[in-house]
């Protein structure tokens, strides 16, 4: 559970072929979505995007097992069921967060189903004062305590993986009462950390997955980080040092200098 080789000849191709990644609206937004999109940076080096995929992916920020650092990913079409036990109603906004994350992601075959038995992904959607009550029911009292202690969490997202590190189920609990930006913000973070951006870390200051930035929106350099998860020359399983061993190649293969 989570909550919050590459051959890098790998990163550098795969950045050269994310030429086109941005991050414009498809439609009205809410306007502090809009502020911060407006002044996100969207130019970054070969160096800062390998920094943050081997931060981000590569570690977990609460793991209830033993420790790893190997990649975690789907290797199969992930089929998203949605659970409303809250007004508002949020299932048609995460209908459009999960086709937003779809059109960013190359070679990610994601949507939202409503058939329960072929799921492999499920989002809860509860009202805040439940949220809590949420976690200690679906974890039990133990591991809810550990995850308060250690995250004091507004929303949540764990992952089932399988000996090849290949994540097998996810789950997302997100309240839908806590104000609009609260909502997406919680809703992209916890959605993509459970497609397998599984770690936080404050050292990286453009992504989502940094417990100081709120974004409410798919960021650029978020999606350089996605992109490279689920690019097929990156494997569930690969380590850190597997990759790291490619990384001169990489940087002069990138054109970054």
């Amino acid at each position: 559970m989570m909550f919050r080789k590459p051959s890098l000849i790998t990163l550098a191709s795969i950045a050269i072929a994310l030429a086109g990644i941005g991050s414009v609206p498809a439609n009205a937004e809410n306007p502090d979505i809009s502020s911060r999109r407006a002044s996100e940076r969207t130019d970054f080096t070969n160096d800062e995007i390998k920094d943050g995929f081997f931060k981000i992916a590569f570690n977990a920020e609460l793991q209830l097992g033993a420790p790893v650092e190997r990649v975690r990913r789907f290797d199969e079409p992930v089929r998203i069921f949605v659970v409303s036990k809250a007004a508002p109603d949020r299932r048609s906004e995460i209908a459009a967060i999960v086709d937003d994350i779809r059109s960013r992601v190359n070679h990610l075959d994601v949507a939202v189903t409503n058939d329960r038995q072929t799921a492999n992904f499920t989002v809860t959607l509860v009202a805040e004062h439940d949220l809590k009550r949420t976690i200690r029911w679906r974890y039990g009292t133990d591991k809810a305590r550990r995850i308060e202690q250690s995250l004091s969490p507004q929303c949540l997202s764990g992952i089932g993986k399988d000996k090849q590190y290949r994540i097998r189920r996810a789950e997302v609990i997100l309240p839908v009462d806590a104000g609009e930006f609260a909502f997406y913000d919680c809703a992209y973070e916890e959605l993509l950390q459970a497609l397998g951006a599984i770690n936080d870390d404050r050292s990286v200051p453009w992504t989502m997955f940094n417990d100081d930035v709120q974004m409410g929106f798919f960021d650029v350099y978020d999606q350089y980080l996605l992109n490279i998860l689920y690019d097929p020359r990156v494997r569930p399983g690969m380590t850190k040092e597997r990759s790291t061993r490619s990384c001169p190649r990489c940087c002069r293969r990138c054109g970054h200098g």
